[in-house]
């Protein structure tokens, strides 16, 4: 290694779980002497193949594959490697920009490093990490040794591609670590949904970290004493060739199975389940196959990302349209529609759609997407909860599933991708999150408040609640006044 190397992957195994992530390190260098890296990574529009969707068999299909090598040496970019990526993916610069843009990212944080060392007259950052490591480790361990030493088990049902996929854990806390073993998994999917273990470890560790020791700082150390493993060949460990493009939409959905185990040691501590997988979809659109259309309609590739609810949680209700465990957050409207000939017709928050609960789930939205009159175009969607709705807990009721169809009424799939022809409009009906506690222990006010709001119906909240004639009377009264009751 040199100062100016830049090194690059998108290798599943060893970066973040799907070829659509590049990763890009950059080894940092203080007078001659290696002292730490920068490392980041983005997922771009294209990597080539049959596009970002669970449709390939196997990972040759899903793309180009970098394995781990330099972007730059001595600062030199490799150009090779830039013509062959240019040559594979369908949005070249879009591709080769965001590269330019993590390698600027590291390299502005190199030399903020280089600033800071100067300035506390450091040489090397070895001795702020061991502090750093063994206090959090430490801090860590405290917590874990407070817990009761106990073993429990927990299942999902999730569902799947073309089939139910089961998710089982079995959780065990002993004196220095947390055991979390995926045994009874459900096995390979034939389509890329699968989860190559980085990632598994990845979300059941944030699961395990966020309801047991979230104040700790999150680096290697105080992540080390939870242990988590998963057969060889199972869903949630999948071996090269496999493909994991989708491995987000299975993997989302662990931290709510190793819940499922926790809740049992450690009663109202968790919430409820939400909707768990980030709501993606990526929208191909090219020139109408009839010919009515201009000579300046180009192909467009607009990916775009989406939340449903998050579960309620023991003490508040669940968060709208936020996206637990990833925290992806999406892009404005008018900043995707400027991205190509995509209009998004409709965006809002979907009434009835958060669990009933004495804590209500978090409302997913209502989406209606289509595009300029000169397109056809397909979707690739990315979407569970469609057969299994997120699940309560304490007596709290589930979510709204997740609903896709368009504007002729023609069902369509959660997952795959599906044409849609000139003119028509898909309508997303995304997931909600469940409820936390009984329904009628939920305070009455905030039933007012949430039909009032538009977050629950008049009819849901009867169901749910049983509203009194005078609850119905003050929110008549409000809704005509447009003033929310003291």
């Amino acid at each position: 290694m040199s100062a100016g190397d830049v090194y690059i992957t998108n290798d599943p195994w060893e970066g973040t779980g799907h070829l659509h992530d590049i990763t890009v390190v950059t080894p940092s260098f203080y007078e001659g002497d290696l002292i730490g890296f920068f490392g980041c990574t983005a997922h771009i529009v294209d990597i080539g193949g049959r596009g970002f969707g669970a449709d390939a068999n196997s990972i040759y299909e899903e793309g180009l594959y970098i394995p781990i090598m330099k972007l730059a040496r001595v600062g030199e970019i490799d150009q090779t490697l830039l013509a062959i990526v240019r040559a594979n993916v369908r949005e070249p610069d879009q591709v080769i920009g965001d590269i330019f843009a993590l390698a600027s990212c590291n390299e502005i944080g190199h030399r903020r490093l280089k600033e800071m060392i100067t300035e506390f007259s450091l040489k090397d950052l070895n001795n702020i990490s061991r502090f750093i490591f063994d206090n959090s480790r430490e801090a860590t361990l405290k917590k874990i040794r407070s817990l009761p030493r106990v073993s429990k088990t927990g299942e999902m049902r999730v569902d799947g591609y073309s089939h139910y996929i089961d998710l089982k854990v079995a959780l065990t806390i002993e004196e220095n670590c947390i055991r979390c073993d995926f045994e009874g998994t459900s096995k390979l999917d034939r389509k890329g949904i699968n989860v190559p273990l980085v990632y598994t470890k990845a979300y059941a560790c944030y699961a395990l970290k966020c309801a047991i020791a979230p104040e700790i700082p999150n680096n290697a150390a105080s992540l080390a004493p939870f242990k988590i493993s998963a057969p060889e060949g199972c869903i949630l460990n999948a071996t090269h060739p496999a493909p994991v493009a989708l491995r987000h939409v299975i993997g989302h959905l662990i931290p709510d199975a190793v819940y499922s185990a926790l809740d049992k040691i450690l009663p109202d501590t968790v919430p409820a389940e939400g909707a768990g997988s980030l709501c993606n979809f990526q929208v191909s659109l090219r020139p109408r196959s009839d010919g009515i259309h201009t000579s300046a309609t180009r192909r467009a590739e607009v990916l775009m990302f989406n939340s449903g609810g998050s579960g309620a949680r023991p003490k508040l209700d669940g968060m709208n349209a936020t996206a637990f465990p990833s925290g992806v957050m999406t892009m404005p409207i008018e900043a995707t529609e400027h991205t190509g000939p995509v209009i998004i017709w409709r965006k809002e928050l979907r009434p009835d759609s958060g669990g009933p609960g004495q804590f209500r789930g978090g409302l997913g939205q209502f989406m209606e997407i289509g595009s300029d009159d000169d397109y056809e175009f397909d979707i690739s969607l990315m979407f569970d909860r469609v057969h299994h709705p997120a699940l309560g807990r304490k007596g709290g009721k589930p979510g709204g599933e997740t609903i896709v169809t368009q504007d002729d009424g023609l069902v369509m799939q959660g997952k795959g991708k599906q044409f849609v022809g000139p003119e028509r409009i898909v309508q997303m009906s995304l997931p909600g999150g469940a409820g936390y506690g009984r329904p009628e222990h939920r305070d009455r006010k905030l039933i007012i408040r949430d039909v009032i709001l538009g977050y629950v119906s008049v009819k849901s909240a009867q169901e749910n609640y049983e509203l009194t004639s005078k609850e119905l009377s003050l929110i008549e009264e409000a809704l005509t006044s447009g003033e929310l009751p003291v």
